[in-house]
């Protein structure tokens, strides 16, 4: 049955809603390790209470985010999922459905008092990991092959064999939850030489200012060995 209210009633009911969809943001961004979430599961979650008022999951995602940032200190940053170009070449490949909106929270303190206050030292590995993993993707023209990639990564000590790594466990399962965290792409291609795995830059890895920083700490390290090879 469809819920109608009064105006009082009805604000009250959005108020309501928001602080729901504020919960919800906070506490799956914890436990899916910053995985972004879906616009798809939050507007589930406010239809779901039986209104169908057509501006209502715009109107109360809105406010769930100028609460995140004017309580929280968290930015909600939109994230438009893309097709991977593996998918858009490969006829064999199965259509991607419409593209997705997502979002990942960013927190708005300057990044000196973000790594002095609120970073949690224990999951600097993890943050790691996908900066060095997006970074080889990324120097490769933001795509590779897997069997490309792990080359690289065993030069690092990583192995795909790898299920007890002393720092990252699974290393296969590591490499996952940066997918996962959609850093990257995962795609499995079928070609005239059999099947192929790439892994290619998602929208994570691509948003502004991830992007940017990116480049800036690539760009930091290449001119370091080309300063250390000049004065060798």
């Amino acid at each position: 049955m469809v819920k109608v209210v009064n105006e009082e009633a009805s604000r009250m009911e959005k108020d309501k809603l928001v602080a729901e969809v504020v919960r919800y943001v906070l506490f799956k961004t914890e436990q899916s390790s910053g995985c972004p979430i879906k616009r798809e599961e939050l507007t589930q979650l406010i239809t779901g209470k039986n209104y169908r008022q057509r501006n209502l999951p715009a109107f109360v995602i809105n406010e769930a985010k100028s609460k995140l940032s004017s309580i929280f200190g968290f930015e909600v940053r939109e994230l438009q999922r893309t097709r991977s170009s593996a998918t858009q070449n490969s006829r064999s490949s199965q259509q991607v459905a419409a593209d997705a909106k997502s979002y990942i929270l960013r927190s708005q303190l300057p990044a000196d008092v973000y790594t002095a206050c609120v970073e949690d030292k224990k999951k600097s590995h993890v943050t790691a990991l996908a900066f060095v993993v997006t970074s080889i993707v990324r120097l490769a023209g933001g795509k590779i092959n897997e069997e490309n990639l792990w080359p690289h990564l065993r030069r690092l000590g990583l192995s795909e064999t790898d299920e007890s790594h002393p720092v990252h466990g699974n290393v296969k399962l590591a490499l996952e939850a940066i997918v996962q965290q959609r850093y990257l792409h995962k795609e499995k291609v079928n070609g005239p030489e059999g099947n192929a795995t790439f892994y290619e830059l998602a929208e994570r890895a691509l948003d502004g200012p991830v992007d940017d920083g990116m480049k800036q700490h690539i760009s930091k390290i290449v001119n370091k060995d080309i300063a250390s090879v000049d004065t060798d």
